[in-house]
C-alpha cells in the first residue's frame, strides 16, 4: 500500500465492500421455472407447437410477418430498434419489450392492457399496424395445413381444436420456456462473490440505496406497476388510455431489467440509445437525483451482470 494516501485506501475498501445482508433481501435469483397456470398446462408438444407458431409469417395477413419478427432471439427476443416495424412497415407506437422473462410479470404490455400471456398472444395478431389479422383468417389459414390440424388434435384433443384459444395457449406455453436463469449477480447472490466484479457490487449497493429498488423489484426486477417517467419526445398517454383514469396519463408498467444490456433502445419509445443515459434519466425523473459519473457507471456494470443464460433455440420447420 506504499505511496497510496489515506484518502485512496478508505475509498478503494469502500468500493469492493460486498452487499449487506439487508441489501442482499432486496435482491433474489430468478427461477429456471415461470409459474404455469392451472389452465396450460406446459407439456414438449405443446411447447412445440406454440414454437412454430412464433415463428411462422403466416398469422399475419401479409404472410410475412410472425412474432418473431420483433421478438427476434438474435436481438434477446426484441429488435434494437426505436419502434417496431409491422404491417407494410407501419411505424408501432413504441418500443418492442423483450419476452424473455415475460412470464414472470403480472401484466403484458407497457399499458398492461393483457394480464396474461395467453392474452397478450393475440394483440399483435389483430393489430392493424403490427400482424393486421383477423382471428378467423388465421384459423381459416392453419385449418388448411393438415400437419397443424394434426398437432392441435394431438395437443389439446376434442372435437375442431383449432380456435384461438388454443393458439393463444400454445404461443403462450413457448413464450414460458424463454428463461434466462443463472445470470453473473444471481451466481453472486447464490454465494459465488467472484462472480460479480467491484463495480457491479457497489452498483447493485447503489440500486438499492438510491431507491431504485422500489419499482425495480423481485427477482425480474419489475413491480409490474405502473409510473409517470418523463420520456424524451414521448407524448403517449401510456395507461390512460386503457384505464381513462386522469392519475394514469403518460404511466407505463415497469419494465424487467433482466437482459437489458442486450434490449436497448430503451424506454416505451425507444428515444434512449445506451444505459448510462437510461439511468441518469431514470435517477432524475424517478428519484429527483443527478447522479455522479462513478455512480452511473457502477449501477450500469451491475445491471449489466443480469444478463442471464439464453435459451437454447433451434428455428422449428413449418410445415
Amino acid at each position: 500500500m506504499r505511496g497510496r494516501s489515506a484518502v485512496a485506501i478508505v475509498l478503494s475498501l469502500v468500493f469492493v465492500v460486498p452487499l449487506t445482508a439487508a441489501i442482499s433481501q432486496a435482491y433474489e435469483p430468478l427461477s429456471a421455472i415461470a409459474p404455469i397456470p392451472a389452465d396450460n398446462s406446459l407439456t414438449p408438444e405443446k411447447v412445440e407447437l406454440g414454437k412454430m407458431l412464433f415463428f411462422d409469417p403466416r398469422l399475419s395477413s401479409s404472410d410475412w410477418i410472425s412474432c418473431a419478427t420483433c421478438h427476434n432471439p438474435v436481438f434477446a427476443f426484441g429488435d434494437r430498434i426505436p419502434r417496431a416495424l409491422g404491417h407494410k412497415m407501419s411505424e408501432g407506437h413504441r418500443n418492442t419489450p423483450t419476452v424473455l422473462n415475460a412470464a414472470f410479470l403480472d401484466v403484458q404490455f407497457w399499458d398492461g392492457r393483457a394480464a396474461t400471456l395467453e392474452e397478450q398472444a393475440l394483440g399483435p395478431i389483430q393489430a392493424d399496424v403490427e400482424m393486421n389479422a383477423s382471428l378467423d383468417e388465421v384459423v381459416a389459414k392453419l385449418k388448411a395445413i393438415p400437419a397443424y390440424v394434426k398437432r392441435f388434435e394431438g395437443v389439446f384433443g376434442g372435437n375442431d381444436p383449432l380456435t384461438p384459444e388454443h393458439i393463444a395457449k400454445a404461443i403462450a406455453a413457448f413464450e414460458r420456456t424463454l428463461i434466462t436463469p443463472n445470470s453473473p449477480f444471481d451466481r453472486y447472490l447464490r454465494g459465488d462473490k467472484q462472480a460479480i466484479n467491484a463495480a457491479a457490487q457497489k452498483g447493485a449497493s447503489l440500486f438499492d440505496e438510491k431507491g431504485c429498488t422500489n419499482c425495480h423489484t423481485g427477482a425480474v426486477f419489475s413491480d409490474s406497476d405502473f409510473h409517470t417517467i418523463k420520456v424524451p419526445g414521448s407524448t403517449d398517454l401510456g395507461r390512460y388510455n386503457v384505464t381513462k383514469a386522469e392519475s394514469d396519463k403518460h404511466a407505463f408498467r415497469t419494465p424487467t431489467l433482466r437482459n437489458v444490456a442486450l434490449t436497448q433502445p430503451y424506454m416505451n419509445n425507444g428515444s434512449v440509445n445506451t444505459l448510462n443515459e437510461s439511468v441518469k434519466i431514470m435517477a432524475k425523473e424517478a428519484l429527483e437525483e443527478e447522479l455522479s459519473a462513478e455512480e452511473v457507471e457502477a449501477i450500469v456494470a451491475f445491471l449489466e451482470s443480469l444478463t442471464g443464460v439464453m435459451p437454447e433455440m433451434t428455428y422449428p420447420i413449418l410445415p
